[in-house]
């Protein structure tokens, strides 16, 4: 059987089932890991970044684990500690440019708890200007302003 891959472009969605690293052989390949939130109230971390609601992610570091990665991207982000990992949720793929080069992102997403209550702190330099726990109804508001990707691994544990 095929594999087939989801990659979002501009918010778009291409669905490419041959060789993924060959239809996109022009790009830099990077690979990132993020988490999916709660808290023990039952509601989901989100951040805002560059004008649209996200959830905490960032890059693999040289020699750093996947779920490592993850963990350490929701802490440096957002401020959050005891984060546990309860499940991998789903790998998305997406293109972007940076200083004119184009990049093919692979997120791998978990699913992760904490009983962390103090204060969040969004990281600044890295473009987030806030960092909100949100109900469930909070949480559909939101994603009136976010990316498609994000739909989809929240659609993914159905909120």
């Amino acid at each position: 059987m095929t594999q087939k891959y989801k990659v979002y472009i501009n918010n778009n969605t291409q669905i490419v089932s041959d060789n993924l690293e060959h239809n996109y052989s022009d790009h830099i390949f990077i690979e990132a890991a993020g988490g999916v939130v709660y808290n023990s109230k039952n509601q989901l971390l989100m951040i805002f970044r560059n004008g649209k609601w996200d959830l905490p992610k960032g890059k693999i570091e040289l020699g750093e684990g996947v779920k490592k990665c993850a963990i350490r991207e929701v802490e440096e982000e957002c401020g959050v500690k005891n984060l546990v990992i309860v499940k991998k949720i789903k790998d998305t793929y997406h293109t972007y440019k940076i200083r004119n080069e184009k990049i093919l992102k692979r997120t791998t997403w978990f699913m992760m708890k904490t009983d962390f209550k103090d204060q969040l702190t969004p990281q600044i330099n890295e473009g987030i200007t806030d960092v909100v726990w949100l109900n469930s109804d909070q949480v559909d508001q939101k994603l009136k302003n976010t990316y498609r990707n994000i739909i989809d691994v929240l659609n993914e544990i159905s909120i």
